[in-house]
């Protein structure tokens, strides 16, 4: 029994240092082999070689007033945060704007048809749509006794 405890007692310690050792390491975020800064610094040409070829189409089409607005009241926004604040919430309708890099840690109100959703602007988020992050529609979740599944569940109490 002295022998278990002691190899317990050895273990433990063990343990201790290790994980006094081992900080938490986060992921880095890089998208196609570039990082954040990596993409912030790129123009639009060479961004477009970077994203799918929906993004590049729509790049190399132009943006157009709408767009630029929205991306001008997100640069206002970001400008305009305190250094440990988050920047101000920028409501749009614009569901069809791609998120550029510049965006990132932005937030913004997307409309959803009746309101607004606050979506934080990841890294992760470039190349696709505002409105891909807003769900207009409620999904609907087939074959569960509830309202309107069958006539017998008209008397099954709602959640």
């Amino acid at each position: 029994p002295g022998m278990g405890a002691a190899f317990l007692l050895l273990y433990r310690a063990s343990l201790a240092m290790s994980a006094i050792q081992k900080k938490r390491t986060f992921r880095k975020f890089s998208f196609r082999g570039l990082d954040l800064e990596g993409l912030q610094a790129l123009k639009i040409e060479e961004l477009a070689k970077v994203l799918n070829a929906r993004a590049r189409r729509r790049l190399s089409r132009g943006l157009k007033h709408p767009h630029l607005n929205l991306m001008k009241k997100i640069r206002k926004s970001l400008r305009e945060k305190g250094d440990a604040d988050k920047p101000k919430v920028v409501r749009t309708h614009r569901r069809d704007t791609l998120v550029l890099p510049e965006m990132v840690g932005a937030i913004v109100g997307i409309h959803y048809g009746k309101g607004y959703v606050n979506v934080e602007i990841k890294g992760e988020m470039v190349g696709s749509y505002l409105g891909e992050f807003s769900l207009s529609y409620t999904p609907v979740f087939h074959g569960r006794p509830g309202m309107g599944a069958t006539h017998s569940s008209r008397f099954i109490p709602l959640k």
